[in-house]
C-alpha cells in the first residue's frame, strides 16, 4: 500500500488529439508525486516499493443523462469520467493526507486541463484511509529500495 486505482470511461483511450488521454503518462506522474511526498519530518510518506497506480477503462458505463444536455449545448454529448481512489493505511496525519490529496489533485487537474476546456468530463479524486479487516502483503519489491547494509567495520 498505497494503491491509487483509476477507473475511467473508455472514450478517453482515444489519442489526446482526438479528445483522449495518455493514461500511462498520468499513472507515472501520479506515482512520481506519491514517491516524492514527504511528511512533517521530511520523511517519505509512502514506501517506494509499495506505490501502485493502476488505470482501468470501464467496460460498461453510463454518465449523467447520456449526453442529452451536451448535445443540446452544441457538443457531441460524448461525456467522459475519471475516478481516482487512493487507498492508504492509517497512521498518517490529517495534514499529510490533505497535502497528498492536494498534490495528486494538482497533477490530475494539470493532466486533464486540455480536456476540461474542450469536452464534458468529470474528474473525481478520493482518498480512503481505514482499518483493514484483512491485510496480506507478499512482495519482493521493497528490498530494491532498502538502504544497502553496511558491512561491519566499513565506513
Amino acid at each position: 500500500m498505497p494503491h491509487l486505482v483509476i477507473l475511467y470511461t473508455p472514450n478517453l483511450d482515444a489519442p489526446p488529439a482526438a479528445g483522449g488521454s495518455d493514461m500511462t503518462r498520468l499513472c507515472r506522474a501520479l506515482a512520481d508525486t506519491m514517491v516524492a511526498a514527504r511528511d512533517e519530518a521530511d520523511k517519505p510518506v509512502f514506501p517506494v516499493g509499495g506505490v501502485r497506480v493502476l488505470a482501468y477503462p470501464a467496460a460498461h458505463h453510463a454518465v449523467a443523462d447520456g449526453g442529452s444536455a451536451g448535445r443540446a449545448a452544441g457538443g457531441s454529448g460524448d461525456y467522459a469520467f475519471v475516478y481516482l481512489l487512493l487507498r492508504m493505511a492509517r497512521g498518517r496525519s490529517a495534514a499529510v493526507q490533505q497535502a497528498v490529496g492536494t498534490a495528486l489533485e494538482a497533477v490530475a487537474k494539470a493532466h486533464f486541463a486540455p480536456l476540461l476546456a474542450s469536452r464534458h468530463i468529470g474528474v473525481t479524486l478520493n482518498i480512503d484511509v481505514g482499518q483493514e479487516v484483512f491485510d496480506a502483503k507478499n512482495s519482493s519489491l521493497h528490498s530494491l529500495f532498502a538502504p544497502a547494509a553496511v558491512a561491519p567495520g566499513a565506513d
